[in-house]
């Protein structure tokens, strides 16, 4: 069982700038696929950024260039770098992640992910 606990939610302005942080319980294995989402109140959950272990990435249009995900060296906690923020993007926002035996191709946004977190609440008012 892997446990992810996702902190740094909160209130900001239009503009501002929130970090989100997930702390992983298990380390990166070889193939290791992380991704933020987000559902915000009377709408469906949606795919914001994803992360493969080995670096690469992928982002929902509505975040690209405003977003940035990344994890630490001890690769235990993920990071979304959240800047420009809008109103929209008022949501709960829940770190996820799942692991495999074999290669990369498996993980984008609609990745089934086994592991997930509480998440936290991000409210951006205008």
């Amino acid at each position: 069982q892997v446990q992810l606990v996702e902190s740094g939610g909160g209130s900001v302005q239009a503009g501002g700038s929130l970090r989100l942080s997930c702390e992983a319980s298990r380390g990166a294995d070889a193939n290791r696929c992380m991704g933020w989402f987000r559902q915000a109140p009377g709408k469906t959950r949606e795919g914001v950024a994803i992360l493969y272990n080995y670096g690469g990435t992928a982002y929902a249009d509505s975040v690209k260039g405003r977003f940035t995900v990344s994890q630490d060296n001890a690769k235990r906690t993920l990071y979304l770098e959240m800047t420009s923020m809008k109103p929209e993007d008022t949501a709960m926002y829940f770190c996820a992640a799942e692991f495999r035996d074999y290669g990369s191709g498996w993980c984008h946004m609609g990745t089934s992910f086994t592991y997930w977190g509480q998440g936290t609440q991000v409210t951006v008012s205008s």
